[in-house]
């Protein structure tokens, strides 16, 4: 089977530019005995930037790119030249992207719009050259600041869906049926467990043009909160979810029991994600009739709201998109959303990332610093005080 296109989840070195060290130099020149010192300062150190590209749709273009190294600056040079910076690295990433640190687990940043630009490592200032260093009683310096060092750090990407309204199931519960249905999306459907590999996005048009993105995740099983099935590796894009959608096949044994084991793993992995607007829609109600859906319904989840559907017949489809609108402008749904916000702070397990790029290995090899055609040791370069 090809390999899937959709990768959400990468893991990159990335350093910064070093900043170049400040000039020493003396000047001289015919008919100034005495020019004093004119070293120029050291250009500043590129920056790691994560811009978000409402283009990509996945983090495919990072998977083979296991280091982003940014631009030295250059050394200062004679008549107080200050020295060239160093080119920064953007790196593009989709909208919804969150960063870690690999090494600790601890969260960095996130980049949820199109044209967001974070700073994600800082390049090193350069150094000041000996003019800054000349007083009444020390005219001619012989030396000069050295450029601060570069920052490096191991980052992990990890791609959150954002969608208004995210699909929880159980395999086979319904999810690539319903959202091949009411959207364009076209995802694999078949009647076997996890057919969906891959989370699929699909705009879902409502009354006088309006519209909103529905998310199908796939399937999650009893314990996928302790890395059992795919429901570990994909429960990340319903964290960004505005709504949750949960789908049981009406020709389950207990309904409400199905959405209370659902409800359980979105807990364990995330408490807060219980904190969400959620319907309930029981799949595969064509076969069933007026007086079944009453017995049904004495026995569903109380204060949530329920519609029994069929995907293929299009029963209880409309009334779906109705009640969905609703919940997704109704106010206690923009109350929550500044909330929502919260959910990407949390830190990410450092033995997880540990386990999950097990077999992943650098792809370069350190070289010595040269500068000037010699090479040198890295210089104390907190000797002197930088000066804004």
């Amino acid at each position: 089977m090809a390999e899937s296109n959709f990768i959400d989840y990468v893991k990159i070195v990335c350093r910064s530019g070093r900043g170049g060290r400040g000039s020493a130099h003396l000047h001289r020149a015919k008919y100034i005995p005495n020019g004093g010192p004119d070293g120029g300062d050291g250009g500043r150190g590129g920056d790691i930037i994560l811009r978000g590209n409402r283009n990509y749709w996945t983090l495919l273009h990072l998977k083979y790119q296991r280091h982003v190294f940014a631009g030295n600056g250059a050394s200062g040079g004679i008549n107080k030249s200050t020295g060239a910076a160093g080119e920064d690295k953007i790196i593009d990433v989709p909208c919804g992207t969150v960063a870690y640190n690999a090494e600790t687990g601890e969260f960095l940043c996130d980049v949820m719009e199109d044209g967001q630009k974070v700073v994600l490592l800082k390049g090193g200032r350069g150094g000041l050259g000996n003019v800054h260093f000349a007083t009444p009683t020390r005219q001619t310096p012989r030396f000069a600041q050295p450029g601060e060092p570069m920052r490096e750090m191991t980052v992990t990407l990890e791609l959150k869906l954002l969608a208004d309204v995210g699909l929880v199931g159980f395999p086979n519960a319904g999810k690539s049926t319903l959202l091949s249905s009411v959207s364009a999306a076209k995802p694999k459907i078949a009647n076997y467990p996890f057919t969906t590999l891959e989370p699929n996005l699909g705009i879902v048009s409502y009354r006088d043009g309006k519209s909103f993105v529905m998310a199908d995740i796939p399937g999650i099983i009893e314990g996928a909160s302790q890395g059992k099935g795919l429901g570990l590796r994909f429960l990340r894009h319903i964290e960004r979810n505005s709504l949750l959608l949960f789908m049981v096949p009406a020709e389950s044994d207990d309904i409400k029991k199905e959405y209370e084991i659902l409800l359980n793993e979105l807990a364990m992995f995330n408490p807060e994600m219980l904190d969400k607007q959620r319907v309930l829609a029981i799949t595969k109600s064509d076969m069933l009739d007026e007086e079944l859906m009453e017995m049904l319904s004495e026995n569903l989840p109380q204060g949530v709201p329920h519609v029994f559907i069929s995907s293929v017949t299009g029963m209880g489809i409309q009334e779906l998109k109705d009640i969905l609108w609703s919940e997704l402008n109704s106010e206690d749904n923009r109350l929550l959303a500044v909330k929502r916000e919260e959910l990407v702070h949390r830190n990410l397990d450092a033995r997880m990332i540990a386990n999950d790029f097990a077999d992943w290995e650098p792809d370069f090899e350190d070289e010595a610093y040269e500068e000037d055609g010699e090479y040198y040791e890295e210089d104390n370069y907190d000797e002197y005080d930088f000066d804004e």
